[in-house]
């Protein structure tokens, strides 16, 4: 069995998704699912840091 990665993990825009949860861009308020294995994504048109905040 894998371990998870902690809750506050962070992923830079542009990486692999570490873990599959709800994901925050750092300084902002939305949240977005994002699944492990998928691509960090933008946001806001900028590259940004992301914040693991809950598990899938």
């Amino acid at each position: 069995m894998s371990t998870r990665k902690p809750i506050g993990t962070t992923a830079q825009t542009g990486e692999s998704c570490p873990e599959s949860g709800v994901w925050q861009p750092r300084g902002y308020t939305t949240t977005a699912p994002i699944a492990k294995g998928n691509r960090m994504p933008p946001y806001d048109g900028k590259a940004v840091t992301w914040v693991l905040k809950q598990y899938a």
